[in-house]
């Protein structure tokens, strides 16, 4: 599985729900992992975004679903980010394929 991060800003309407039912932030968890992806953390953030999320998914398309799912609904705006691990970064840069390119 993949790893995405999920950056999201509630909308006035998700501010409400999430006064009214704080709650509300684990059921949306519940309806992530029924779409198909697993929330591996989250958290309650300052500055320009309300909440990071890391999740895992076996593909883009699981999570672009996921995004327009919950972005259907009026009450958040989400950024969904493709996270690579740094080991496998780190290896793809050490790959000897062909001569380096300048720039």
């Amino acid at each position: 599985m993949a790893t995405y991060i999920l950056l999201s800003t509630l909308t006035d309407e998700g501010r409400r729900t999430l006064r009214e039912r704080p709650e509300r932030i684990q059921e949306v968890n519940r309806e992530v992992e029924a779409l198909g992806a697993k929330v591996i953390g989250q958290y309650a953030v300052l500055g320009p975004y309300d909440f990071v999320n890391i999740v895992e998914a076996p593909d883009n398309e699981t999570v672009a679903r996921i995004s327009v799912e919950l972005g259907a609904r009026g009450t958040v705006q989400i950024m969904s980010l493709p996270a690579i691990p740094v080991d496998a970064f780190i290896a793809s840069l050490q790959k000897k394929d062909g001569p380096p390119v300048s720039m």
